[in-house]
């Protein structure tokens, strides 16, 4: 079931969404590809400490965080990734590890990368482990109200010769 918490926010604020079933996986660029969703528009989140508050990182699936560049982006002095313990229980109706990118619910800051900006949608995990939420990304954007900033890179695949 998704997380509760979000479908009754999204239903109050009258936000039209798609929720889909898909195989279970726990690596976003899996769930991305298990629902049919490109890493490059598919949402991941990760939690970080900012000057030891907790705050959320929403980049592509296929991208990292840029620790130095995030640091910058919120105007903090430390940076650290959070550990499962200190975030677990903030989302008792979600999955460990498939928290949605709506921080503001759970009293958080949230920075998105700045090429999800570029996306007419945005999908993301909607508190479990096989299913996914997709909508407008202005919709996404009004209700959260994140900060934008560029902190991501992403890793080439190296192809492997065939001789």
């Amino acid at each position: 079931m998704p997380c509760a918490k979000l479908l009754e926010y999204l239903t109050e604020n009258k936000v039209d969404f798609e929720l889909t079933d898909h195989p279970s996986a726990y690596a976003a660029q899996d769930v991305a590809f298990k629902s049919g969703v490109p890493g490059r528009l598919f949402a991941k989140t990760v939690l970080v400490k900012l000057d030891g508050q907790m705050a959320m990182a929403v980049l592509p699936a296929d991208s990292k965080v840029d620790f130095h560049l995030l640091r910058e982006t919120a105007g903090s002095e430390t940076i650290t990734l959070a550990v499962e313990d200190e975030f677990e229980e903030m989302f008792p109706d979600c999955e460990l590890g498939a928290m949605p990118p709506f921080g503001h619910l759970y009293g958080m800051e949230v920075y998105v990368a700045g090429s999800l900006i570029r996306a007419d949608t945005i999908s993301f995990n909607a508190g479990t482990h096989t299913e996914i939420l997709t909508l407008p990304f202005w919709e996404f954007e009004r209700l959260v109200e994140p900060k934008i900033g560029y902190f991501t890179f992403r890793r080439l695949q190296e192809k492997k010769s065939m001789s």
